[in-house]
């Protein structure tokens, strides 16, 4: 009787290549790739059950806890839930530090993916590049938060602290110095002969495929279908927001779509410090009973918060929606698929940029 499937390899759950624990199992046919499926569940972390019972005050904190790479946009997220509920409203200048923060966080992220992405093909020159770029951008939301990670830095009403002129100066020339060494390593990967062997046709995801599977952010965008939640936001658009789409639907357009948000981030950086003007960065209000459901637009895509308070200001339900979900079904499932060799796996997986963390609340 003629095997079907000649090997059943195991990659993970700890791998060099992942930034994160999670297992892919692999049934292969010779080098060739019949199916795989992940496997989650090692950091499962259950803050969503946590969460119950306790003051919405103590939410804002755990929902940074998610993740420490999106620990900004679940503090946004969140806490623009709380004021949806209760009709808090929010200062022109506090919106503006929420932007620029959260684009600085997005460049943060994008940076990380790549990194990850060329350290997976073994161009590990221009993974150590990204890296170390990344932490203009880390150096940047300290100077703006005062901490590199877990900054807490948005609240209902507003922001925490406000950002000095002598400080946005600062993170003005921080974006110079990030665009002008983007523009080389982006040549670099455009260019590599080596990297283009490596990403150009594979990992395609189908236009069926990806429609089919809900597939959101980055993911989506290198597919051609535009979906970003920042589209529905007046000062995005205001700032000079416009969707940014790729056609190639392969690793190498994921991660050039990727780049080229980058670029973008720079310029609502640079448009929304322009733009402050002096004025209060937090208003007050009080927290009232409700039930919302709240989205918007984190590196990695859509992520939703659906929560409920009652009068006392406890959580009474929360449900965190984060776009790794499906992107990892659908790297699973349909790009991940056929592929010619095992070598593929891990960098087609890590070019949906799979956020564990999230995935594994």
């Amino acid at each position: 009787m003629r095997k079907v499937v000649d090997v059943s390899l195991p990659i993970g759950p700890i791998h060099p290549c992942f930034k994160e624990p999670c297992r892919i199992k692999c049934e292969t046919k010779g080098e060739r790739i019949v199916t795989t499926e992940v496997e989650l569940g090692y950091v499962k972390k259950g803050i969503e059950k946590i969460m119950i019972g306790r003051p919405w005050q103590e939410t804002i904190f755990l929902a940074e806890r998610v993740c420490g790479i999106c620990s900004v946009v679940h503090n946004t997220v969140i806490v623009e839930a709380l004021e949806e509920i209760s009709g808090i409203t929010v200062s022109r200048r506090a919106k503006l530090l929420r932007l620029i923060l959260n684009e600085l966080d997005r460049i943060q992220s994008h940076l990380l993916a790549n990194y990850s992405y060329c350290y997976t093909i073994e161009h590990e020159t221009l993974a150590m590049y990204l890296l170390n770029l990344r932490e203009t951008a880390m150096d940047s939301i300290e100077m703006m938060t005062g901490t590199r990670v877990m900054s807490a830095y948005i609240v209902p009403g507003g922001v925490r602290e406000d950002l000095s002129d002598e400080n946005a100066a600062k993170i003005l020339d921080a974006t110079y110095t990030i665009e002008t060494e983007l523009k080389r390593y982006v040549k670099m990967f455009e260019t590599g002969p080596m990297i283009g062997l490596r990403s150009k046709g594979i990992g395609v995801l189908s236009k069926e495929d990806a429609l089919a599977s809900g597939v959101v952010g980055p993911t989506a965008r290198a597919n051609g279908l535009p979906r970003d939640a920042r589209k529905d936001d007046p000062l995005y658009l205001e700032m000079g927001w416009h969707m940014i789409l790729r056609t190639g639907c392969d690793n190498f357009s994921r991660i050039m779509l990727r780049f080229d948000e980058l670029f973008q981030s720079i310029t609502l950086i640079r448009n929304g410090l322009a733009a402050l003007e002096p004025g209060k960065i937090r208003n007050g209000g009080d927290m009232k009973a409700g039930r919302v459901k709240h989205t918007i637009e984190a590196p990695r895509g859509d992520l939703t918060y659906e929560i409920e308070i009652d009068s006392s200001g406890q959580v009474v339900y929360v449900s965190i929606q984060t776009p790794s979900i499906p992107n990892i079904e659908v790297a699973s499932h349909a790009m991940m698929k056929n592929l010619a060799s095992v070598a593929d796996v891990t960098s087609t997986f890590i070019s949906a940029d799979p956020c564990i963390a999230c995935a594994e609340r």
